[in-house]
This record gives C-alpha cells, structure tokens and sequence, in this order.
C-alpha cells in the first residue's frame, strides 16, 4: 500500500482521522507536526517564536520528504500546502483532503490556545487563512472527505472505500 496522506485544516480532524484510519489499515501513524517537535527538540509555539513561520515551514518541508513512502497514514499540518513544493510532493500521493466549514473547525478549535496562526488572529483572519488554503488543498488532493458532524469511524470507511475506486 502507498503512504496515505491527510491533509485539511487546522481542526478538521487529520491527527483523529488518521490513528484511527492507521488502526483499521494496521501499519504505522506519522504526524509531520509531531515529527517536527521530535526534530527541532522544541514545541511548535517556541519553533514559530524563535525561528518564524519560515523556519517552522523549512522543517515541515524536510520532515515531509523524509516520511516512509509505503504502509503508513501520515497526518500533515494545515500549511502544509502553502509551499508549491510540498503541494507538487504531495500530488504524486494518495492524499486524502479532510474538508469542514469553517464555522464547524472555529467550534473545534474554540479552547485551543495550542495553534499559533490562531493565537494572535481574530476569527476573521482564520477565516480568511481558510479560505486562501482551500483551493490549494483542493488542487493537491486525491481525495476530499467532509468531516462535518461525522464520527471518526464513518470518516475512515468514507476514506476506504473511496480509495478503492
């Protein structure tokens, strides 16, 4: 099997969605923002305060082409698809696009002071981040999932059987 990979949004469900979609497949998980910490021996929030959004994107990049190429899901982070060269990486794969509204991920990511492109922006400017990123997951991915108001195990079978057509 080809490494699958899941892109979307901040808050659209790719970390849930794939341990679980890795679960049911039975071959290992990787988060490419997990990976990132690992690398750079920092969190997400020191690597964008001491190194920029530039410095966190170059990592993001390189842990991107180091990611196995068969038997794995990998979750990505939601910028990911910002960079043409990661989106050109990207569309040799099988890559599956988790799609929600922004009003359902602003609902999700309500009390998450984790993320930050959302720490200092108002809703608005998420909302504007959102809508600048959508046709770029669009256009890098295989497949798109609405993961609105569904649980994560019918968000995996949607994934598997739409992979096999």
């Amino acid at each position: 099997m080809n490494a699958i990979y899941l892109i979307g949004f901040m808050g659209s469900g790719k970390t849930t969605v794939s341990q679980e979609l890795a679960n049911k497949l039975e071959v290992p998980v990787y988060d490419t923002d997990r990976e990132i910490v690992q690398k750079a021996g920092k969190t997400i929030i020191e690597i964008f305060a001491i190194d920029g959004e530039d410095g966190f994107r170059r990592l993001e990049t390189e842990v991107l082409y180091s990611m196995p190429e068969a038997d794995v899901v990998v979750a990505t982070g939601g910028g990911i698809i910002g960079s043409e060269k990661n989106r050109l990486f990207l569309k040799e794969k099988v890559v599956v696009f988790l799609h929600a509204e922004v009003r359902v991920i602003m609902d999700r990511l309500k009390d998450d002071d984790t993320r930050p492109l959302l720490r200092k922006d108002s809703r608005e400017a998420a909302e504007k981040l959102y809508n600048s990123r959508l046709p770029l997951y669009r256009e890098t991915a295989t497949i798109e999932i609405d993961t609105s108001g569904k649980a994560v195990s019918r968000i995996v079978d949607e994934i598997i059987q739409r992979m096999k057509k």
